[in-house]
């Protein structure tokens, strides 16, 4: 199982740090990496990818320091953020240069461009690709060497719908298969459709870890929404709002539910059905309105 270890790692540049006392460990199956822009999401995949190293603590993988040990790129594949490439080549020499430095041949490099469907223009010079098809030569030239450890700098920049499905299927087959995938991203939609662990960082500290449902639960200390449908929506407002788990309810007449805002989560989830049950108001709908991840990620930097 490959794993990698980031213990109370910092990173700064002059009087600015980028990266602040981060601990995380990132193992097999697909990772996000989310935070807003300028949070220290590339800083941090740098010192992973030994691009970096780190100015306090340590960044390991599988126990084994990973700056200045060359050994580590056998086991990592690395998909960076920037667009600068070598434009003169086409995009099979890009990848074919990439597969002799792992003292491989032009067989993986014409497989690694039909894994990310790029045999059709892989005799094009770079200079000539868009910037999803530039995405997908950086991906394959990762993909060369089969890395049990991916690690990719916002991978959806630039990629048409179409692309963007095709990556995050391949993505996810590569989670299934055991290997160890982190992707960053600011994008909300692209993490919660993909991984299926997220990591959040915000102004270059660790904000959050584990499946983002389970982080909006245990952030007791903020309002949980609902939208509640019931048989009597007035008779259960009435009843709810004298409750000190609730903070407020508004009654919303031409959806006809009740959107509930609690403070308690534990208190309010066993007191609706009671509630309900004395005054013979029956439940039809109850979902929480706030567990998307945008919900999650907006308290997180709020916080």
């Amino acid at each position: 199982m490959t794993t990698l270890q980031i213990d109370h790692t910092s990173r700064w540049f002059g009087n600015v740090v980028a990266v602040n006392d981060v601990t995380m460990t990132i193992g097999p199956g697909v990772t996000g990496l989310l935070g807003p822009n300028g949070a220290g999401k590339s800083t941090l995949i740098n010192m992973m990818a030994g691009f970096l190293a780190p100015s306090t603590g340590t960044v390991t993988l599988d126990g084994g320091t990973i700056w200045r040990n060359e050994g580590i790129y056998r086991h990592i594949g690395i998909v960076p953020e920037r667009e600068a490439m070598y434009d003169f080549l086409t995009g099979r020499e890009f990848v074919e240069a990439n597969a002799e430095l792992h003292g491989l041949g032009s067989s993986e490099a014409r497989r690694a461009l039909a894994t990310v469907e790029m045999e059709y223009a892989q005799d094009r010079k770079i200079s000539t690709y868009s910037k999803g098809m530039r995405q997908r030569v950086k991906m394959a030239s990762a993909l060369v060497h089969e890395p049990s450890v991916l690690l990719l700098d916002e991978p959806f920049n630039g990629m048409d719908p179409r692309q963007r499905m095709q990556l995050m299927e391949l993505l996810r087959r590569m989670g299934e298969e055991g290997r160890t995938v982190l992707f960053s991203s600011h994008i909300l939609e692209e993490v919660e459709q993909l991984a299926s662990h997220i990591e959040v960082i915000v102004a270059g500290r660790h904000a959050a870890s584990g499946d983002f449902r389970r982080i909006r639960r245990l952030m007791t200390d903020r309002p949980h929404r609902y939208l509640v449908r019931s048989s009597d929506d007035r008779a259960l407002a009435a009843a709810l709002i004298a409750d000190p788990s609730t903070a407020g309810i508004e009654v919303d007449v031409q959806e006809g539910a009740l959107h509930i805002q609690a403070v308690d989560f534990g208190r309010f989830t066993a007191l609706l059905p009671r509630v309900a049950r004395e005054h013979g108001v029956r439940l039809l709908t109850v979902s929480p309105s706030d567990e998307s991840l945008e919900s999650v990620f907006s308290y997180l930097v709020a916080a």
